[in-house]
């Protein structure tokens, strides 16, 4: 079935969109070539950079459509790249279709049925976010409710009034729902919710990021993924909660490559993905590289009976996210992964500087929650030593702040602050 969609995707591709012809044309590949799976390889990747440079040259949407943009329904951005002018995106009728069922197979697939009530922690702009999930929450027949003009305060209000079951957010901003509810004299543990869907961030899948949330819940919580260039959500989490998501393998492609060599890499090996997505009419995306971070393993190693591959952990990171600090390779999420195991930290954010001009250096600002304040010497000293001791020997500052001090975030959270001098700048 895959091999047989390649196929055809390849053949409309090259015939209606100029960005693909040209894209195919300088690879020396036609149509034709691309009989099957096998032929994957010979088609050329498709980049971000590539695609903005279209949509810089021909705005507002570049040479990528494949239809007039007057038959699109639907208009969504990318969440924003510094520096450059977010992608923008069209969708058909039948697009908005498919983007809301690939939505039921993650929401069917976590243990939701038609009479639950969802919950979206959302702000409705024109980031897609959980766009494509609420549409799909209707078509089961769920009870939808929405939340974009609320205060996080009133949406625990909501939450708790409507007596919804499931909440949709991203992992930070579930975590401050509960926290607000602690606020209001409200506590989420004693609510009607059983189910968290988690999509936006990889702490999704970060074991104790999540161990924390269930806690603060009491609800199971499941990890989600998707893409504004893809249009839909590609991978989820079962209600076997195997510690990774499920590839939906009949509507999408997964490879995992070498980022630096673009060759494949096998099952438990971190690499790049790369998505083929068959279900977007108006927007072909043929071997995109999205730079997140994945390592693959076969569908066996959860119990459900689905034969879908999945990816332990979930999105581990992003290529370009890593840090690197005098020599040593620094990854957020990993951070995240050891702040996370300590209750008394309510809070963090990564603060990169350079100290006396010349040596950049790396501290984690920390909002001890309530009730932890005696104890906040020696869990700095055990943070301090387990944050160097993973980073190679890296020595780690960690402080204190004042609780209200760090951002907090509805959408997805950025918790570097990268305040270093540009050396020769």
């Amino acid at each position: 079935l895959q091999g047989h969609r390649l196929s055809r995707l390849v053949e409309r591709a090259y015939a209606t969109s100029d960005f693909h012809r040209a894209l195919f044309d300088e690879a020396g590949l036609a149509p034709g070539d691309v009989k099957g799976l096998a032929d994957l390889p010979r088609i050329p990747f498709t980049t971000r950079d590539r695609w903005m440079d279209s949509q810089a040259e021909n705005p507002p949407f570049g040479a990528m459509l494949t239809r007039a943009p007057e038959q699109a329904v639907r208009y969504h951005t990318t969440s924003g790249t510094t520096g450059r002018t977010p992608l923008r995106v069209l969708d058909l009728r039948l697009d908005w279709k498919w983007i809301a069922e690939c939505w039921c197979y993650a929401f069917h697939g976590f243990g939701i049925r038609p009479e639950d009530k969802i919950f979206f922690a959302f702000s409705y702009g024109t980031f897609i976010g959980f766009w494509g999930a609420h549409y799909g929450c209707e078509k089961m027949g769920c009870l939808v409710i929405p939340s974009g003009n609320m205060t996080t305060g009133q949406r625990v209000q909501m939450i708790d009034e409507m007596g919804a079951t499931v909440v949709c957010a991203t992992p930070t901003y579930a975590l401050r729902l509960a926290q607000e509810g602690v606020n209001l004299g409200i506590d989420v543990r004693t609510s009607a919710v059983k189910r968290l869907i988690l999509s936006g961030e990889p702490a999704g899948s970060i074991p104790a990021t999540k161990r924390l949330l269930e806690e603060q819940w009491d609800a199971k919580a499941a990890d989600t993924a998707g893409m504004t260039e893809i249009g839909t959500i590609m991978m989820f989490e079962c209600d076997r909660q195997p510690g990774g998501t499920h590839v939906i393998e009949d509507h999408f492609i997964e490879e995992v490559i070498d980022p630096a060599t673009g060759e494949s890499v096998g099952y438990g090996e971190q690499g790049e993905r790369v998505v083929t997505s068959f279900g977007r009419g108006m927007i072909p995306l043929i071997r995109y590289r999205t730079r997140d971070l994945v390592v693959k393993i076969p569908h066996d190693r959860c119990g459900c009976g689905r034969t879908w591959d999945l990816y332990e952990g979930g999105i581990r990171g992003r290529v370009d996210d890593m840090l690197l600090i005098r020599g040593t390779n620094v990854y957020p999420r990993a951070v995240e992964a050891i702040v996370r195991e300590y209750p008394a930290v309510d809070e963090f954010q990564i603060h990169l500087y350079t100290a006396e001009g010349i040596r950049d250096e790396i501290e984690v600002l920390c909002e001890i929650r309530e009730g932890y304040e005696g104890q906040w010497d020696a869990v700095a000293r055990r943070l301090c030593h387990d944050l160097s001791t993973h980073n190679e020997g890296l020595g780690f500052a960690v402080h204190k702040v004042a609780h209200g001090t760090l951002p907090r975030f509805e959408l997805k959270a950025r918790r570097v602050q990268d305040d270093r001098v540009v050396k020769g700048a």
